[in-house]
């Protein structure tokens, strides 16, 4: 299992730099959607014409008021195909920029990541956001066949977190506050992005430490168990598709993967804040 994670871990780069890219935003506009709306309807638009209650459903954590602000109108703007269309433009550009083609292990990153990606498909039951990019089909370029298998995992992985969150009674403005204690990610980030408000956030604090999650600003003991349980459950949850690969090429992916993450983070292509 943790060689399962080290493999998505070391390899999500590849995916999660299409949320920061100005090659995304760019593209986004030209169909007339900025700022947040880009975001909300680029990775919904496997739905199709997906609601901003879909959104707040899948999404989970963020502010369901601005959900609804960014994707009122989206719609009558574009279509879904050409947004899906946009994001792999603009994923394979910043990839490309990033010398993700140029890495001697491609081919076999590809082949056991695809490997992965095409196992999870087998289990899209309870993954309403993954089910629906498992229905997109393969790119035809290498770099965007990995990107492609990437986000599958990514979304496979995402919807059975969800399920655990839910599964432990914590809402979507909780976990931000919990990961938040854990110095990982800057609050400030957090806080933007998902666009709560201070007193949100304040009031979020305070009924976790009544629950005796939060201790002061950091994890309580209690709060640290949760998490790592949450983790845990997550990590079995993804293990449907890792297990496909067995073991030693488990192994063999995470010891590729790690190239193809920093070529990414090296770029600049992830900047948080």
């Amino acid at each position: 299992m943790k060689t399962a994670r080290a493999a998505w871990r070391r390899l999500e780069p590849v995916h999660g730099m299409i949320y920061f890219v100005p090659e995304g935003r760019r593209r986004y506009a030209d169909l007339g959607l900025s700022g947040s709306t880009g975001y909300f309807v680029s990775r919904s638009a496997a739905f199709g014409r997906a609601s901003a209650e879909l959104v707040i459903a899948t999404f989970y954590n963020f502010n369901p008021d601005f959900v609804r602000q960014a994707v009122a109108g989206a719609w009558d703007a574009t279509t879904p195909q050409q947004v899906l269309d946009a994001r792999y433009a603009a994923a394979g550009e910043a990839l490309r920029r990033a010398g993700i083609h140029e890495l001697p292990a491609l081919d076999e990153v590809l082949a056991l990541t695809r490997n992965a990606a095409e196992a999870a498909c087998e289990h899209p039951q309870g993954r309403p956001l993954f089910a629906a990019h498992a229905t997109l089909p393969w790119p035809e370029e290498p770099v965007l066949q990995l990107w492609h298998a990437q986000t599958l995992l990514r979304e496979f992985r995402g919807d059975g977190h969800v399920a655990c969150l839910l599964s432990e009674g914590v809402a979507g403005l909780e976990a931000l506050v919990l990961h938040a204690a854990t110095g990982e990610v800057p609050v400030g980030f957090l806080k933007a992005s998902r666009a709560w408000s201070e007193e949100d956030w304040a009031d979020t604090e305070e009924r976790l430490r009544t629950r005796g999650l939060l201790d002061g600003d950091s994890l309580s003991a209690e709060g640290v168990r949760l998490r790592r349980h949450i983790e845990h459950r997550t990590d079995l949850l993804a293990l449907p598709a890792y297990a496909a690969l067995g073991d030693s090429d488990c192994e063999r992916l995470a010891e590729l993967a790690g190239p193809f993450g920093r070529a990414v983070v090296e770029a600049g292509l992830i900047k948080l804040g």
